[in-house]
């Protein structure tokens, strides 16, 4: 599973040709959560902290994120995405 990005412990990852709708996995420690790029919808779990963290990441990347959908899609390389600062 490519990583994108990687900030305050948590790997931002996509992997390759996944299901829709257009998502990205996000893994801290043992927890770990698939999230809506579009919506932002949270299947899985991940500490309430690293939640409001992971989702400021999503808004300030989502067209960046829908691009990279379209590139695991077409089994294309992946790009990394700047960090959450």
């Amino acid at each position: 599973m490519p990583e994108l990005s990687r900030f305050l412990g948590v790997v931002i990852a996509m992997y390759y040709r996944d299901h829709g709708p257009p998502h990205f996995h996000a893994i801290y420690g043992e927890f770990e959560a698939t999230v809506d790029i579009r919506t932002g919808a949270i299947a899985g779990r991940l500490p309430k902290r690293v939640l409001q963290h992971v989702e400021e990441w999503r808004t300030l990347h989502r067209s960046e994120l829908l691009s990279v959908w379209d590139l695991a899609r077409a089994a294309q390389p992946l790009p990394k995405i700047e960090p959450l600062e």
